[in-house]
C-alpha cells in the first residue's frame, strides 16, 4: 500500500463529478468525494445529470419502495453508508410521493450561482437529510429549509421563486453533464472524470468506496 503523504504532494487535477442527488450509490460515494475535494491541488466540479428528474421521475409506490430499500441495503452492506429506518418509513413509506431529483438539482444550481464553493456541502447535507434523517428531498420546502439552515438563504430564496436564469442554468448543467457521459461512454452515476497532465480520463467509480490510500493511488495513477 503506497504512503498517501507522498502521493498527495504530486496530485494536481480537476475532478468532474457526474451524479444525481437521489442516487444511493452517489450518497455512498460521499466520503470518498469529500476526501478528493480536501486534497491540495484538486478541484471538484459537480455535474448533475438529471437522471431522476423530468422523464426519470416517478411515484414512490409500494413496489418501487421495496426495490429501492433492497438496493439501499445492498449499498449499505458494501460501503458502510447508513440508510436509516426513518428514511424507510418517512420517505419510501410515503407511497404516491414523488421520487424526483429535479428540485434538488435546481437547489444545487441555486447554490452554484450564489455560493459555488459550498455546493458539495449542500449536496451532502441533502443526502444526510434524506437517507439518515428521513426528510423528503424531492420537495422544494424541505430543500429550502436545509439551505437556510446552512446559511444559504440567497440560494433558498432563488429556489422557492426560480427565475428564468436559474432554470436555464440548471438545464445547461444537465445537458453538459449528459454530453460528458456520452463522450466517455459512461453507463450511470456516479462517474468521475479526471483532468490532469495526462489528459482526461475516468477514475474507476469503485475507488470512491474503498480505503483512502487506494483512492489517492488511483487518482495519482499509481
Amino acid at each position: 500500500m503506497p504512503d498517501s503523504s507522498h502521493i498527495t504532494a504530486d496530485i494536481t487535477s480537476h475532478i468532474t463529478y457526474l451524479f444525481d442527488p437521489l442516487c444511493g450509490w452517489c450518497y455512498a460515494a460521499a466520503p470518498g468525494l469529500r476526501r478528493l475535494s480536501e486534497l491540495p491541488g484538486v478541484t471538484v466540479t459537480l455535474a448533475p445529470t438529471g437522471l431522476f428528474a423530468g422523464q426519470g421521475a416517478r411515484r414512490t409506490d409500494a413496489q418501487f419502495a421495496a426495490y429501492a430499500w433492497s438496493n439501499d441495503q445492498r449499498i449499505q452492506q458494501l460501503t458502510g453508508q447508513p440508510f436509516s429506518q426513518r428514511y424507510r418509513e418517512d420517505v419510501l413509506g410515503q407511497h404516491q410521493a414523488m421520487f424526483d431529483s429535479g428540485p434538488a438539482t435546481l437547489a444545487l444550481t441555486a447554490v452554484a450561482l450564489t455560493a459555488p464553493e459550498r455546493e458539495l456541502e449542500a449536496l451532502q447535507a441533502f443526502q444526510q437529510a434524506r437517507y439518515v434523517d428521513g426528510r423528503d428531498t424531492s420537495t422544494v420546502a424541505v430543500l429550502a429549509e436545509i439551505l437556510t439552515s446552512l446559511g444559504l438563504g440567497t440560494a433558498a430564496a432563488r429556489l422557492t421563486a426560480p427565475d428564468s436564469a436559474l432554470l436555464a442554468a440548471m438545464q445547461t448543467r444537465v445537458e453538459k453533464a449528459r454530453a460528458e457521459m456520452q463522450a466517455f461512454g459512461a453507463q450511470g452515476v456516479p462517474t468521475v472524470i479526471v483532468s490532469d497532465a495526462a489528459g482526461r480520463h475516468l477514475l474507476p467509480s469503485g475507488a470512491l468506496y474503498g480505503p483512502a490510500d487506494d483512492l489517492l493511488a488511483q487518482l495519482a495513477g499509481c
